[in-house]
C-alpha cells in the first residue's frame, strides 16, 4: 500500500474504467467500421468482437454502433468515444515503447509494402542504422490497405494517406504507372509503338485486370482481351516476370527506376494512370524523436532515389 497522494488519486479516478480489451476492440471496429475487419486485425472471431462491443455498450448504457445489413456506423456516442480514444491509445503505445527502451536499445518498427521495401528502403537502410546505432530498427511487411493506428508500427510506408487527424503523412514518390517490358520481349514483338499494338501481346496483371483496362481507357483504346494471362498479387513477382520476358507489365515507374536505368525494363508509352496517387510515410502526430528522424531520412533517401 502506497501513501503517495498522486497514485491514490489516480486509483480513485480510474477504478471504474471499462476493460482495456473491450476498448481495443471498439477502437479497431470504429476505425474499420466493420466487426469482421476488426476481428481479422485482432485475430479474434466476429462473434468475439460483437460480444465485447455489446458489453461496452452495456457499460456505457448506450449504443455505440448502428448495425446495418452491410457493416456498421458509429452513433454520436460512438463518434465521441472514438475521437477521444484513438489519440489516447496512441499515447499509451508510445509510452510503453519509451519505457521498454530505457533498459536497452530503443525499438523502431517500420511497416513497408514489399515493392518499396525491396527496391528503395532496405538497400539504403544501412545508412540510417549506421548513423543511429542506439536504435533497434525492425522492418516488417505491410499491405496497401493497412492502417498505422492498428498498432505495433511506428512508421508505415504504403500507398496513400490515412484519414485521421492523429496521423501525419509524408509524401515520398508518385505512383504514376506506365507499361514496361524487357528488351528481349521488345525485340520479339518489335512493333509496340501504339496502344493498339500493346493490346494484342501478352500482358501481365497486378492483383486483377482492372489496371490494364484503365490504362487502355486512358490511351483511348477499348480493350476486352488478356484474361488468359497471369495475375500477380505482388509487384515484385510482376516485375520479375516482366524482366524474364513473359509480357508487358504496368508498373509505377519511380519505384522501379533502377531497373529502367539499368536497361532491365523499357518504358513503352508516356501514357500513365494513377498519376494522382503516391506513396507516403505515415507516423503519429505526436511521435518520438526517433520516429521523426527516420521519417526525415526516409523522405530524403527515397525522394533522392526517385530523381
Amino acid at each position: 500500500m502506497t501513501n503517495d497522494p498522486f497514485l491514490s488519486g489516480v486509483r480513485n479516478t480510474y477504478i471504474k474504467l471499462p476493460k482495456l480489451t473491450a476498448i481495443r476492440v471498439f477502437e479497431a471496429a470504429a476505425r474499420n467500421l466493420s466487426f469482421s475487419k476488426a476481428g481479422d486485425e485482432l485475430c479474434v472471431t466476429y462473434a468475439a468482437v460483437s460480444h465485447q462491443i455489446k458489453n461496452l455498450e452495456t457499460w456505457f448504457g448506450t449504443d455505440l454502433f448502428k448495425r446495418k445489413v452491410r457493416g456498421v456506423e458509429l452513433t454520436h456516442a460512438g463518434e465521441t468515444l472514438y475521437r477521444k480514444l484513438a489519440p489516447a491509445l496512441a499515447e499509451i503505445d508510445e509510452a510503453c515503447r519509451e519505457v521498454r527502451a530505457l533498459d536497452g536499445k530503443e525499438v523502431l518498427t517500420v511497416g513497408c509494402i514489399p515493392s518499396i521495401a525491396s527496391r528503395l528502403l532496405v538497400p539504403n537502410l544501412n545508412d540510417f542504422t549506421t548513423t543511429h546505432p542506439e536504435l533497434d530498427v525492425r522492418v516488417v511487411y505491410a499491405t496497401a490497405n493497412q492502417k498505422l493506428l492498428s498498432g505495433g508500427i511506428d512508421v508505415l510506408v504504403t500507398l496513400g494517406t490515412e484519414d485521421s487527424s492523429h496521423v501525419r503523412s509524408n509524401w515520398l514518390i508518385s505512383r504514376a504507372t506506365k507499361p514496361v517490358c524487357s528488351p528481349s520481349f521488345l525485340n520479339k514483338y518489335s512493333n509496340l509503338t501504339f496502344p493498339g499494338d500493346i493490346s494484342i501481346v501478352p500482358l501481365l496483371h497486378d492483383e486483377n485486370r482492372d489496371g490494364w483496362r484503365n490504362w487502355f481507357q486512358a490511351a483511348g483504346i477499348k480493350w476486352v482481351g488478356g484474361d488468359n494471362w497471369p495475375v500477380y498479387q505482388d509487384f515484385n513477382l510482376l516485375v520479375t516476370a516482366a524482366i524474364a520476358g513473359h509480357g508487358i507489365a504496368l508498373c509505377p515507374v519511380e519505384t522501379f527506376k533502377a531497373e529502367i536505368e539499368r536497361g532491365d525494363l523499357v518504358v513503352l508509352s508516356d501514357t500513365a494512370i494513377n498519376e494522382d496517387a503516391a506513396y507516403y510515410a505515415r507516423h503519429r502526430e505526436q511521435a518520438r524523436p526517433a520516429v521523426s528522424q527516420f521519417v526525415d531520412w526516409c523522405t530524403s533517401i527515397i525522394g533522392m532515389g526517385a530523381k
